[in-house]
C-alpha cells in the first residue's frame, strides 16, 4: 500500500492562507480528530505556551477526501527564497490549446480575485502564481473529468 501524505505551508498568517487555499483547491476546515469536540479543545491537551495560540494553524483536508491534507502553520521566521516544493493546480477540460489557455487564465484571474498574484505566464501552458504569503503554484490543464 503506499503511503499517504500531508503537506504543509509555513506562514506568518495561517487564517489569510488557510482562507485563501480553501477557495483554491474547494477545502474545508478539517475537524478536530476524535474525542476532541473542537480544535481549541484539541490544541489544548498540548499545554502551549501563552503565546502560541490555535489561531496560528489551519488544517484543511479534501471534503472528497481524494486530495492531501493541508496544514498551515505559522513560523517566526520570513519565507527567504522560491519553494523547492510546489503545488499545480489543474484546471479539467477538453478542446483546443486554446481553450485549455482560456481556463487556465479564468482560473488564474479567480485565485488573484482570492489574493493571489500573477508572477510570470508560460504562454500556452502554465500560469507560475503566489499566494498572499508568496508561496509559489502554477496553473495548468490537467485532466478532463466526466
Amino acid at each position: 500500500m503506499a503511503a499517504r501524505i500531508d503537506l504543509t505551508l509555513d506562514c506568518t498568517n495561517a487564517p489569510l492562507l488557510a482562507a485563501f487555499w480553501k477557495t483554491a483547491l474547494g477545502y474545508v476546515d478539517e475537524p478536530p480528530p476524535a474525542p476532541f469536540e473542537t480544535r481549541e479543545e484539541w490544541f489544548a491537551q498540548f499545554d502551549p505556551p501563552a503565546d502560541e495560540s490555535v489561531d496560528d494553524a489551519a488544517w484543511l483536508c479534501d471534503p472528497d477526501g481524494v486530495g492531501p491534507r493541508l496544514s498551515i502553520l505559522k513560523v517566526p521566521e520570513p519565507k527567504t527564497a522560491k519553494n523547492r516544493l510546489h503545488l499545480d493546480i489543474r484546471v479539467p477540460g477538453h478542446g483546443s490549446p486554446q481553450e485549455r489557455w482560456e481556463r487556465i487564465r479564468i482560473e488564474s484571474a479567480r485565485l488573484v480575485a482570492a489574493g493571489g498574484s500573477v508572477l510570470y505566464e508560460d504562454t500556452d501552458h502554465h500560469i507560475v502564481m503566489a499566494d498572499p504569503e508568496g508561496n509559489e503554484f502554477c496553473v495548468a490543464a490537467g485532466p478532463a473529468t466526466t
